[in-house]
C-alpha cells in the first residue's frame, strides 16, 4: 500500500523534518495530521536551513501536494508568516498547499489562557510552549471550537466568536485578572487572515482518499513524539493531541486499513524539552557537550533541550503502540567523540525491575536506570557516504539498538544536511 506514517519515537525533536523531506522525494502527497505551531521541523539543504512549524516539509520539493489536516490546530497569523517566508525564498506555496476546512483555529484568548494557566501552576508547570495549542484542543473537545469552514461564513463565524469571547473573557477576568479581548478587533483581524488563506481551504479528507484510490503515494507527517502523546506519553507532561500513528487516521479522515507502513524516527541518544521525567538525563558536563555538538535547542522556542542516553524502554514502547516495523536513526555523528556509550535497558524502582515502560509518572521521576555500555568509535562519521564504511563499533551500537527495540534500522543520518543519510543494507 502506497501510504506511510512517520512518527517520532521519543519525546520529539528526533529529526523528523529532515527524514520527511527525504521521504517526500518519493511521495505525491505529504499530510500533517496533528499538533500546531508548537512543532518545529528543520531541513538543511546545501547549508541553507528551513524551519517549518505548520506546513509539511514536503513543500520544499516541487510538485508535491502538501496538506494541513483536520487534526492540526492552526494559528492563521503563524501560518501566513510561514507561507510568506517560504515565498520570499522561492518556494511555491500557492499551488502546493491545502488546509482542511475542519481544522480548528487558534485565537488570542487561547494563547493567553495557555500562558496564564502555566504561570499559575508555578513549580507544577508542564512546560507548554504557550502557543495556545492545548486550550484550542480543549474547545474542540467541548464542542465550542471554531473551524476553518466557519471562518468562511460571516454569520457563523461572528456568532461563534461572540459566544466564545463571552465565556473566555469571563474566565480571563475572574480567574486571571486579565481584561479580555474585543470582538471587533479579533473579528477584523481574522477577516484579514481569511482573505489571505481562504483559497487554500477545502475538503482535504475527500482529496486524500481520492488520491489513495488512484494509487498515489501519501506520506503522513506527525509532530512531537510518542512520549508526548496525550494518551501514551508521560502524562500530564505531554502535548494535547495524539502524536502516535493512530492520530494519522483521526487527523486526516483516512481509515486504518489504508495505512501501509509506520516508520519511527529516533535519535542515537535521547532528548526532551520542558518539564517531565527523564530517567537517562546526562550530568551537566556531558549535557553541555552533547547539547552543543548536536545543536540541541528548540526550533520553535529556542529552549535548550535536555539530553540523555538512549532509552530502549521508551523506544520499545513506541514500537508497540505505533506498530513500527522500521526505524530511521538520526544524529549518530553527535556521539563520534565518546569513548563509551550507554544504553538504558531497564528501570529499578523500590527493588522492582521494569523491562517495559511504566505508566506511573511518579515511578519515572524516581527510577534508577540499568545500563549496558558499549565502546565508542571515536572517529568522524559525518563524511561517510556508505553504511558499510561506518566503524565497527558504530555498527555494533546500531545492531544493539535494533535488537533491544525490536525494529529494523533502515537508514542512519550522520549530519543535518539532506545528503548526509546512509541506507542500511
Amino acid at each position: 500500500m502506497p501510504s506511510k506514517v512517520v512518527v517520532g519515537a521519543q519525546w520529539g525533536d528526533e529529526g523528523k523534518g529532515k527524514i520527511i523531506d527525504i521521504l517526500s522525494q518519493n511521495s505525491d502527497y505529504i499530510v500533517r495530521y496533528q499538533g500546531g505551531n508548537n512543532a518545529g521541523h528543520t531541513v538543511v539543504i546545501d547549508g541553507e536551513s528551513f524551519i517549518l512549524h505548520l506546513i509539511p516539509s514536503g513543500i520544499l520539493h516541487r510538485g508535491k501536494c502538501c496538506i494541513i489536516g483536520n487534526g492540526v490546530v492552526v494559528n492563521p497569523a503563524a501560518l501566513i508568516e510561514e507561507m510568506e517566508k517560504l515565498k520570499t525564498r522561492g518556494i511555491d506555496v500557492d499551488r502546493n498547499l491545502l488546509i482542511s476546512e475542519q481544522a480548528h483555529i487558534i485565537f488570542p484568548y487561547h494563547w493567553k489562557i495557555d500562558e496564564l494557566r502555566e504561570l499559575a501552576k508555578g513549580k507544577g508547570k508542564i512546560g507548554t510552549t504557550k502557543r495556545g495549542i492545548g486550550p484550542c484542543y480543549t474547545d474542540k473537545v467541548t464542542r465550542c471550537g471554531i473551524r476553518m469552514i466557519d471562518l468562511l461564513d460571516d454569520g457563523i463565524f461572528s456568532a461563534k466568536l461572540k459566544y466564545n469571547l463571552k465565556e473566555k473573557n469571563a474566565v480571563l477576568k475572574n480567574v486571571y485578572d486579565f481584561k479580555g479581548y474585543s470582538f471587533s478587533e479579533i473579528y477584523s483581524q481574522y477577516m484579514g487572515y481569511r482573505k489571505k488563506i481562504e483559497r487554500y481551504i477545502g475538503n482535504t479528507t475527500l482529496i486524500i482518499n481520492q488520491a489513495l484510490d488512484k494509487g498515489k503515494r501519501v506520506l503522513f507527517e506527525g509532530a512531537q513524539g510518542t512520549l508526548l502523546d496525550v494518551d501514551f506519553g508521560t502524562y500530564p507532561y505531554v502535548t494535547s493531541s495524539n502524536s502516535t500513528a493512530g492520530g494519522a487516521c483521526i487527523g486526516t479522515g483516512v481509515g486504518p486499513s489504508r495505512i501501509g507502513k509506520v516508520i519511527g524516527i529516533v535519535k542515537a541518544y535521547t532528548t526532551r524539552v520542558g518539564e517531565g521525567p527523564f530517567p537517562t538525563e546526562f550530568s551537566d558536563r556531558l549535557m553541555k557537550q552533547i547539547r552543543n555538538k548536536g545543536n540541541e535547542f528548540g526550533a520553535t522556542t529556542g529552549r535548550p533541550r535536555r539530553c540523555g542516553w538512549f532509552d530502549a524502554l521508551i523506544v520499545k514502547h513506541s514500537v508497540m503502540v505505533n506498530g513500527i516495523k522500521e526505524i530511521i536513526l538520526t544524529k549518530l555523528d553527535v556521539l563520534d567523540d565518546l569513548e563509551s556509550i550507554s544504553i538504558c535497558t531497564g528501570y529499578v524502582y523500590k527493588r522492582k525491575r521494569y523491562r517495559t515502560f511504566p505508566s506511573n509518572t511518579e515511578i519515572l521521576f524516581n527510577v534508577k536506570c540499568e545500563y549496558e555500555t558499549l565502546p565508542g568509535w571515536q572517529c568522524d562519521t559525518s563524511d561517510i557516504k556508505s553504511f558499510n564504511k561506518l566503524p565497527k563499533n558504530a555498527k555494533n551500537y546500531l545492531k544493539k539498538l535494533s535488537d533491544l527495540t525490536g525494529a529494523k534500522i533502515s537508514m542512519v543520518s550522520v549530519g543535518s544536511e539532506r545528503k548526509q543519510i546512509l541506507k542500511v543494507k
